[in-house]
């Protein structure tokens, strides 16, 4: 990696540019909408079951059995620490919800509305979790290894969080409302892990990724624009076509067994040792 140090004036016109070409992206057009839904109502606020509900569908529906509650509203309910594997939530509204050290291993959550919910320390291995907003959540040591993920994560606290093995890449087959991807903007992911993850296309702007583990990750073709990678194990990561402008890629640790280092965008805009 070429020894570079920019001036912080060329930074900032580097991440005003970054912030510019957000604004005209699908992923912006996305946060407008947001901006214009009425997160206040019943619809993002209010339960239509409870917790008893929740708890009696699941023993009904058995061992085997799917206890469906897609399209409900459980926003706020309280399933902390609860076995939630046979739970359905395609499309349900969990808005400000407690699923920390719920189990969800395997559980569909395609759709959902998952705003501000604490999912800390619950394990999501192998779940779906296509198209989800799971903006500014709590979810600090939660486990998605293995999971299908094309979610919008912006702004949350994933701190420590395992990610390894999970598919957070692009969906190249589905592009009717913009480009289905995982999203980590402003993201804490200080810890996490991406061992062995596919990141292509993958958008962190400037997300904290502080200490992550991103070995063996594809993350070609990703976003990774004012991120900060300060420590970050990227071992035998693929950075093939990401685009680092203004990231900070300091004291990384494997950096001479990653590939690709050389055909990453705008590394003479990032901050590099």
């Amino acid at each position: 990696m070429p020894t570079f140090s920019p001036c912080r004036r060329y930074a900032a016109a580097a991440a005003l540019i970054a912030a510019i070409a957000w604004l005209a992206s699908p992923a912006a057009v996305h946060a407008d909408m947001v901006d214009h839904l009425d997160l206040k109502s019943d619809e993002f606020t209010k339960a239509d079951v409870t917790r008893d509900d929740v708890l009696a569908a699941i023993a009904a529906a058995g061992a085997d059995g799917t206890a469906d509650f897609s399209g409900r509203r459980l926003n706020g309910l309280d399933l902390s620490g609860l076995d939630l594997r046979r739970l359905k939530l395609q499309s349900a509204r969990i808005n400000g919800a407690n699923f920390a050290g719920a189990n969800l291993e395997g559980v569909v959550l395609d759709q959902a509305w998952a705003l501000k919910s604490d999912f800390t320390k619950a394990n999501l291995k192998g779940a779906s979790l296509f198209s989800t907003q799971l903006m500014d959540a709590k979810m600090p040591g939660a486990d998605f290894a293995g999971a299908r993920i094309a979610a919008d994560f912006s702004r949350a606290d994933l701190k420590g969080a395992n990610f390894a093995g999970a598919d957070l890449s692009a969906d190249m087959k589905n592009q009717s409302m913009g480009l289905m991807r995982g999203v980590f903007r402003s993201s804490k992911l200080e810890g996490a892990s991406f061992k062995d993850a596919n990141l292509a296309r993958v958008l962190m702007e400037y997300a904290s990724l502080r200490d992550a583990d991103l070995s063996g990750a594809n993350l070609m073709g990703s976003e990774l624009a004012g991120a900060d990678l300060t420590g970050a194990n990227v071992a035998d990561a693929n950075f093939n076509g990401a685009d680092v402008n203004s990231a900070r890629l300091l004291s990384l640790r494997g950096k001479d067994k990653a590939r690709n280092l050389d055909g990453v965008k705008n590394l003479d805009r990032a901050y590099v040792e």
